[in-house]
């Protein structure tokens, strides 16, 4: 564990894990203080869980969760008093450590010279400049001077933004675009449900992200906190303002674990997966590898999420593999949905239920999970009905697949750019916002009524790259967006029913029925899956190479 020492009482490190914090303990740290607010990245551990290990082993631990950027004088005062409470010497973390050094410094501004806390920081490795002007202008941030200027700047180094750059790119290589993402890994996720049923190893789904930022973009490796749109300005951590010409938005969206009661506390033990956490997916094909008998329940949270498939997915792969294993006769598997249908478009349907009939999967609408009670081996349930009231259902299990609600990130659900729902505002077939004439939005995050899926970035991110280049003069014709998707459920190991839509359930098959019937099982839909899908994301839709994907132009 790095940390960086910034005083005999406090030091700071990036993101601890629960599994660090016996070593905090050896090092002689007494308390921990989180900066970071959950749910901020797929592979980031809840306050509740480091609070559970660090307790574990004698460690005080206090959340204070700060979005990164907005520290306001309140949030200092409240780190130095927490700070003041706690037993010495402490930790303080975030994501990467800028966050709590910052705080440090705001505490600290009335009391400590300037020079003196700059150079604590330097001598710690923290670069302070982003925020002298905060603590010297009062916590204020002056919107009419920037740290840079680009023609395009794109918020999210995920699929939708990269894709959306490359493809920037390969129309118009001159323009000086950046992306401004913290994270330094990039994770092709719909790889997850295939690691939590052992077919794909979970390295296989991860690159850096220096390696798939394309040449001649700038990447800004650090956290949008807030927007400035009348100003064309973005506002960093630290209090950092980068200006645009125009700005794309796709940051993707968060879940948002902390809305199951009990469930961040559970989380990776006790029987409790979820494939869409990176680190849990490879425990999910633990548990289904292991399992000979009991209750096997997977749960899906209201609309949206991100995937619609995803739960169903990680259902029909355990139970076949259970059939394969001859276990599945004492396997009782239920799939517990707050929806009240098993997938949103009818046409599919048909083939989905012949598989919960050969698993005999138990199907329960209107469920919805409200909390877990993970070492009991309990879930419950809020059930609803249309004539009458909401009841609590209680469901014991063995192993549980947990889908998290979801929901915009919070920075852009309290932006100027958010709908009443929380997600960017736009037109849903140009994707330009629906106030901002400069600003696009494509991917998780943008309101457009598409199922929310790699396949649509994959189709979004060329129709914003050439509006963007209409609306700088360089494209004549308009690109319009029919609402594509596609969602591969992989109802066996070995077969896929295709599902390709647009807005309003129209079916919008790739291929001609004779090639690849979207609504059977097929061998071919898995071959492009297994085998062809991961390398065109990496190689072509990351690299704007458009297989399949030229926008539809008026």
């Amino acid at each position: 564990m790095d940390t960086k020492k910034l005083s005999d009482e406090l030091s700071v490190s990036a993101q601890v894990m629960p599994q660090d914090m016996a070593a905090l303990k050896q090092a002689g740290f007494r308390s921990i203080i989180c900066n970071r607010p959950d749910g901020e990245a797929a592979d980031q551990p809840s306050a509740r869980e480091l609070e559970s290990a660090a307790f574990s082993h004698g460690l005080e631990f206090v959340h204070q969760p700060v979005v990164a950027g907005k520290m306001s004088d309140d949030d200092a005062v409240q780190f130095a008093q927490t700070l003041k409470s706690l037993p010495k010497p402490t930790l303080a973390f975030c994501r990467t450590g800028t966050r709590s050094i910052s705080l440090w410094c705001l505490a600290n501004a009335s009391t400590q010279p300037l020079p003196a806390l700059l150079g604590a920081a330097k001598a710690a490795g923290y670069d302070m400049s982003g925020i002298v002007r905060r603590i010297a202008n009062g916590g204020r941030t002056p919107t009419h001077l920037a740290d840079a200027s680009y023609d395009v700047v794109i918020v999210g180094g995920g699929a939708a933004g990269i894709a959306c750059a490359s493809s920037l790119l390969a129309r118009a290589p001159d323009l000086d675009i950046a992306v401004i993402d913290p994270a330094d890994i990039h994770y092709y996720q719909p790889g997850w449900t295939m690691v939590g049923a052992g077919i794909f190893d979970a390295t296989s789904t991860v690159h850096t992200m220096a390696s798939v930022v394309p040449s001649g973009v700038t990447w800004i490796k650090a956290a949008v906190t807030a927007f400035e749109p009348a100003e064309n300005a973005v506002i960093l951590e630290g209090c950092r303002l980068v200006k645009y010409s125009r700005l794309v938005v796709c940051p993707g969206l968060k879940l948002d674990w902390e809305r199951v009661d009990g469930l961040t506390e559970t989380l990776g033990r006790n029987g409790v997966t979820s494939n869409y956490r990176f680190d849990l997916a490879p425990y999910t094909w633990k548990l289904v590898r292991s399992m000979r008998s009991g209750n096997a329940v997977f749960t899906q949270p209201p609309m949206p999420i991100k995937c619609a498939g995803a739960p169903q997915k990680a259902m029909y792969l355990s139970a076949d593999h259970w059939h394969r294993q001859g276990h599945l006769r004492d396997i009782d598997v239920g799939f517990y949905n707050a929806g009240g249908v098993l997938f949103g478009v009818a046409d599919y349907v048909p083939a989905l239920m012949e598989y919960v009939r050969k698993y005999d999967a138990k199907l329960k609408f209107q469920h919805n999970l409200v909390a877990i009670d993970g070492p009991g081996k309990k879930a419950y349930f809020t059930r609803t009905s249309a004539d009458g009231p909401a009841e609590t259902v209680e469901v014991s299990f063995d192993m549980i697949h947990v889908t998290p609600p979801q929901c915009a990130p919070d920075f852009i659900r309290v932006s100027p750019l958010a709908n009443a729902a929380g997600w960017v505002s736009v037109d849903q077939g140009t994707l330009r916002h629906n106030t901002y004439e400069n600003i696009w939005s494509l991917g998780d995050v943008c309101s457009a009524p598409n199922a929310k899926t790699a396949a649509a970035a994959r189709k979004q991110a060329p129709i914003v790259a050439e509006n963007i280049c209409v609306d700088l003069g360089l494209r004549t014709r308009q690109a319009v967006y029919d609402g594509y998707g596609s969602c591969p459920l992989t109802v066996e190991r070995g077969k896929i029913v295709l599902a390709e839509f647009g807005y309003g359930g129209k079916l919008l098959p790739s291929f001609p029925a004779f090639i690849l019937d979207g609504r059977k099982p097929t061998r071919a839909a898995w071959w492009l899956k297994e085998r062809i899908l991961p390398p065109i994301y990496w190689h072509a839709m990351l690299k704007g190479k458009e297989w399949m994907a030229a926008p539809d132009v008026r």
